[in-house]
């Protein structure tokens, strides 16, 4: 069966540039790839017939003995090593050929990157830091400036972060030749690892630094002063850009988060920027009704007015003294909620006046009455 076209294999033109057909070959590779046609038992045919189209029109030469003397050009007394699709360094062509579509496929998932010049970058950006930070209420309430100690990797000094002594420059790593990931082929895949010798950055350093050995960075704890806006509650995270891990070998610095628990409260509950405080009354209090102090959270104290026949659960709202809001300028509410105390410790004589204002208070529970009332019917119905 007669050899199709390469041209035509790949759908351009005599006169196309290389970018042309490297576009033309990397659609070709990615419409006919195995691995996306697994229903189509010719996909891996067409696939090996496109590479081998573009291991020859990629090349200079070796276009030009085809468009010469067409495929009778890689026939005969040139042998194997230069046919496309032969063995020995033909297999080695088809690896290099897959290579170059290997990314588009692939790339995505291996976590490569490719630049216009198939390098990557050399400088590795610094992790982002954690500080868990504990704050009171007050704090909360009002905003604070608070200083921290990070330990952190910050850029060498004494090599201004390059890694080198003496103001050398890194070279190139020889065993990927700057790629910082280096092919291996098994099988019909190649597959891509980082490079064990410069770990993926793409250099190493002959005369490394002796202050940080090479890495461009010493561990160093830093003070860092942090603006804690009013209103912030646990979970609140502040971002400080830059002031993260330093990167290596003068690659940018990560970032460090603030995240913020605000610690309970003796006296408040927060739910929000609402506040709720539990207040105890005295018995008499809640039942003659007057005048009760409480605290806010600012500091200051309010009087409230008990409502004679107050019951414990009964709560009375406070406007606008609550928490503010992050970067609000409002304030939520102050819910105070009633306790009603049972006097403990009694004299006799404190006694006796109980049993007697028990024994004239028969219309002074309606709550209780109106419980028993229905606890009796309950009984009634059970009997019948």
């Amino acid at each position: 069966m007669a050899k199709r076209d390469y041209y035509e294999i790949l759908g351009v033109g005599r006169g196309a540039s290389p970018d042309e057909v490297k576009k033309a070959y990397r659609q070709k590779a990615k419409e006919h790839h195995p691995d996306r046609n697994a229903d189509n038992p010719n996909s891996e045919a067409l696939f090996k017939e496109a590479n081998e189209a573009y291991e020859v029109l990629k090349d200079a030469d070796k276009k030009a003995a085809y468009d010469r003397f067409g495929h009778a050009a890689f026939e005969g007394g040139m042998g194997a090593s230069a046919r496309p699709g032969g063995g020995g360094a033909g297999q080695a062509d088809f690896a290099s050929a897959f290579s170059d579509v290997f990314d588009d496929l692939f790339g995505d998932f291996m976590g490569g990157q490719r630049g216009g010049g198939g390098g990557r970058q050399r400088a590795a950006r610094g992790s982002d830091l954690r500080y868990n930070l504990r704050i009171s209420l007050e704090d909360a309430y009002r905003g604070m400036q608070k200083t921290v100690k990070v330990p952190s990797a910050v850029s060498c000094t004494s090599c201004n972060g390059t890694g080198a002594e003496g103001g050398s420059e890194p070279v190139t790593c020889p065993t990927c030749s700057g790629m910082g990931k280096v092919r291996a082929q098994q099988g019909f895949f190649t597959v891509e690892r980082t490079c064990p010798t410069c770990s993926g950055l793409g250099q190493i350093i002959k005369n490394p630094c002796e202050a940080c050995r090479g890495a461009g960075r010493v561990e160093k704890e830093r003070t860092l002063s942090v603006n804690i806006p009013a209103g912030v509650e646990t979970g609140t995270r502040i971002r400080l850009a830059g002031e993260g891990e330093a990167g290596m070998r003068g690659g940018p610095t990560g970032d460090l988060y603030i995240f913020l628990e605000v610690t309970d409260h003796e006296l408040f509950q927060r739910e929000g920027t609402n506040l709720f405080c539990r207040v105890p009354v005295s018995m008499t209090t809640a039942a003659l009704g007057g005048d009760i102090e409480v605290p806010t959270i600012d500091g200051g104290r309010s009087r409230v007015k008990v409502p004679a026949g107050s019951q414990s659960g009964r709560q009375m709202r406070l406007r606008n003294k609550g928490m503010p809001t992050l970067r609000g300028g409002n304030h939520g509410d102050m819910f105070i909620e009633m306790a009603v105390e049972t006097p403990v410790n009694l004299t006799s004589k404190q006694k006796q006046l109980l049993r007697d204002f028990e024994a004239e208070s028969e219309d002074n529970h309606p709550e209780g009455a109106s419980f028993f009332t229905k606890v009796k019917g309950f009984w009634d119905g059970m009997k019948s």
